[in-house]
């Protein structure tokens, strides 16, 4: 290749060159008969001796000393998402498209940002005017690119990354040693103290005995104690009382349904698909109540997600292991991009299934590798389909539950009204108009009178005779597919020798499972130690409890969590053995106020150390549930198919197919427990919302309490609210009779779980004798003694 002087020259008499190149192309036959298409050029031909000269002296010099810094493997922040050292990544571009056309100046966002006076770039001043010109003659030629691309294939170094603390293994501390001895109860108190004492602070006192029941109550089973309860203890307060009602709560089907909707948040529950159709998933419902019953039963937790990752592969026949394989199924699915099976569409899907374990296994934000490294964990974009490999194969799979007979007479009688509606749309042309809508009505009488598909699983399955092996794909993007990988855990998490497995291997998943509840693994049971943990004290020990990794926060207690994450694998993964030593604790039984607020509040204003019990408003489910239980309405009957309750119609009227709500005809299914009200996608219950109830989309580690004028209009003006305080009302004279003291006392140890004090008492009936009932109890529904827990 030969640069005409005189044609270098003109190129250097000009920079700002967007609409210099539009009229230079056009004057210049030369010029435009050496630029070749972007297509030809996507794997250049042999090298040139003098293109690649011009390149590595006038283009790759430049990138090197002014563009690396920012764009490239070894920045510590990429800009834009967009690499610059390597030939691969410069054409794919980022985050705002391709930073190299060959042939075209105008179209190369790298050129413009050069030329740009507004965003300039080197972001530290312009390149001189010569070596801009460079460029675009180098573009123009086509852009050649000497380098070898690795971006299919890079390997990371662990060695120095494997240092960081949650990619080791936990091991047993050493116990410390505290000045306080007579405090501890228990080895967790003793990690707690002696982390106060580092930081001055001291603990706080017990908590009175009303306050510590109420809150236990609500942290086991998420429902307040009776009154008769509540009082026999306070009454009589004592080690034995206080271990008896640990046992009674931990051993009550309540405690089940309670602890599953921490699980249910983290794993992006719902019954319907999402996007525009939110298309109803097959009794979804199923996998709901497997969960609810695994934690009633104390499943050990490396069981409870094996069955989850690969029951299908456990026991295809097993129907328990089908209906927990339905974790697959949960991830949002867009129905409207019609043939499911395309790249995108299949890639979306598996993308959910790969992600979902990142974030609530592993504890970390593996997603961000879909389209690059990670940027802050030693995670590879390879690493990320090496993971993704382990569910190539899935298929979705609706198990019928019915037996072989009932299926086959199913199968018939909708065989025999199927035929019968084809044979009256075939025999519609030619009638006349009357005709014709007596047999569109009859059509659609028969279509309602389809049977139901009978009983389903909604599960997961494999086909290896239809699946496309994982590759890594530039930039996420299914079009652009890389190298395929076999399967292998994260390279951070597996000894470096650990070879990938065959895409075509069998039970992948279960392969998978058994990697992940390994004894010693570094991060399963910290992660649900830490969830479980921050159940109780509203924050993790890890506070980003989806995100162990360097972006996410450093263990405020690692010697605690480590010992916690030994004591669940020493007790068969029990959790409700960790339950249980939690709520036995001095840390949990202190009061909600420091024993030096001033001092805790300028020390410690997060209570990260745990000088005193944080208070927290109950969640969206605690507060309905709470509400029917103190009005005498809550229907306490376990499991089963999900309920839809009354709802405004213009919420309805926004479905795609408002259809899709069909009411429950039995009043008393409205009064189930929340976790058993139906989880539609494009349908929240307005007083859920409002209580900050996730939206299922992605992964909820943490529910947020916020705190507006919504809440309050909704406790006031709401039709459940008001419902409520009429049936409080029913239930204050059923059992004390319409006189206000009577009224006033029973009613603040319902709704407050304590006498009313001095004031309270004669606010109270100061309002019952001019004001209405029910307003009063709605007042009590909005009190932050019934909302809040200490």
């Amino acid at each position: 290749m030969h640069y005409s002087p005189t044609l270098v020259a003109s190129f250097r008499k000009c920079c700002v060159v967007l609409a210099f190149s539009a009229s230079f192309l056009i004057s210049s036959p030369v010029a435009i008969s050496q630029v070749q298409s972007p297509s030809s050029l996507e794997e250049p031909p042999g090298p040139h001796a003098e293109q690649q000269k011009f390149f590595e002296t006038k283009i790759l010099t430049v990138l090197r000393n002014h563009c690396y810094e920012c764009h490239s493997k070894t920045a510590a922040n990429v800009e834009g998402g967009l690499w610059l050292d390597s030939r691969v990544s410069m054409r794919d571009g980022g985050d705002t498209g391709p930073a190299i056309v060959p042939g075209k100046p105008a179209d190369s966002l790298l050129f413009q940002a050069l030329c740009s006076q507004e965003n300039q770039m080197p972001p530290d001043g312009a390149l001189p005017p010569e070596v801009i010109a460079d460029f675009e003659l180098w573009i123009l030629d086509g852009a050649f690119d000497s380098r070898e691309d690795d971006s299919e294939a890079r390997e990371l170094d662990y060695s120095g990354a494997r240092e960081f603390w949650a990619f080791q293994a936990p091991e047993l501390p050493v116990l410390p040693q505290v000045s306080d001895v007579s405090w501890p109860r228990s080895s967790l108190d003793v990690f707690v103290l002696e982390k106060l004492e580092e930081h001055g602070l001291t603990p706080a006192t017990p908590a009175d005995p009303a306050t510590l029941i109420r809150r236990l109550y609500f942290d086991l089973i998420g429902l307040p104690p009776a009154p008769e309860d509540l009082r026999a203890y306070v009454d009589s307060p004592s080690e034995e009382a206080y271990q008896a009602i640990v046992e009674r709560l931990l051993a009550s089907p309540l405690f089940g349904e309670r602890q599953s909707q921490h699980w249910l948040d983290v794993v992006r529950y719902a019954e319907t698909e999402g996007f525009e159709y939110d298309r109803h998933l097959p009794e979804m419902w199923r996998y709901r109540d497997y969960v609810v019953q695994s934690f009633a039963e104390d499943k050990p937790y490396d069981r409870f997600i094996t069955e989850q990752l690969a029951g299908d592969e456990l026991d295809p026949e097993n129907v328990e292991y089908r209906i927990a394989a339905g974790f697959h199924r949960l991830g949002a699915v867009r129905r409207n991009a019609g043939n499911q099976q395309v790249a995108s569409s299949r890639n979306e899907v598996l993308t959910e299934r790969t992600d979902i374990v990142g974030s609530a296994m592993l504890g970390l934000t593996i997603g961000c590798c879909r389209c690059h490294d990670h940027k802050f964990d030693p995670i590879s974009q390879v690493d990320y389909y090496r993971l993704q490999a382990y569910f190539a194969a899935t298929q979705e799979d609706n198990v019928s539950l019915l037996s072989d007979a009932d299926s086959q007479a199913l199968a018939a009688k909708t065989k025999e009204i199927e035929q019968e509606i084809q044979k009256l749309k075939d025999s519609i042309t030619g009638l006349n108009e009357a005709d014709i809508s007596a047999t569109r009505s009859r059509i659609s009488e028969l279509e309602k009178s389809l049977p139901p598909a009978g009983p389903t699983a909604c599960s997961i399955r494999n086909d290896f005779t239809n699946f496309d092996p994982i590759r890594v794909l530039k930039r996420g993007d299914p079009d652009k597919p890389g190298a395929i990988v076999g399967l292998r855990e994260l390279g951070i998490l597996v000894d470096d020798s650990l070879p990938e497995l065959d895409p075509n291997t069998a039970h992948p998943r279960t392969r998978l499972a058994a990697s992940l509840t390994l004894p010693n693994h570094p991060l399963t049971a910290r992660v649900i130690v830490n969830r479980i943990w921050q159940s109780h004290f509203g924050r993790g020990i890890v506070s980003t409890t989806n995100d162990f990794g360097r972006n996410g926060s450093a263990p405020s207690h690692p010697e605690l969590l480590d010992y916690l994450a030994q004591e669940l694998v020493r007790s068969d993964w029990s959790t409700k053995e960790l339950h249980r030593q939690i709520v036995l604790s001095n840390t949990y039984r202190q009061a909600s106020e420091a024993t030096e607020p001033t001092l805790a509040a300028r020390l410690d204003a997060d209570n990260v150390w745990l000088s005193h019990m944080s208070r927290r408003r109950l969640s969206a489910e605690e507060i309905r549930d709470a509400m029917l239980f103190t009005a005498g309405r809550l229907n306490v009957t376990v499991g089963g198919e999900s309920i839809m309750v009354p709802v405004e119609q213009e919420l309805i009227d926004q479905l795609y197919k408002p259809s899709q709500w069909d009411v429950a005809k039995d009043e008393t299914q409205h009064y189930r427990r929340s976790i058993y009200l139906i989880a539609k996608r494009n349908l929240r219950l307005p007083f859920m919302e409002v209580f900050d109830q996730p939206a299922a989309q992605t992964s909820c580690a943490e529910r947020p309490q916020s705190t507006h004028a919504r809440q309050a209009l909704e406790m006031l003006n709401g039709p459940l609210a008001n419902e409520l305080a009429g049936a409080l009302v029913q239930r204050l004279h059923r059992e004390v009779g319409p006189e206000s003291s009577a009224m006033v006392e029973r009613a603040f140890w319902l709704v407050a779980g304590r006498p009313p004090t001095q004031l309270e008492d004669q606010l109270s009936e100061d309002f019952l004798e001019q004001g209405s009932q029910r307003e009063f109890c709605l007042a009590m529904f909005s009190l932050n003694a019934f909302l809040y827990v200490n």
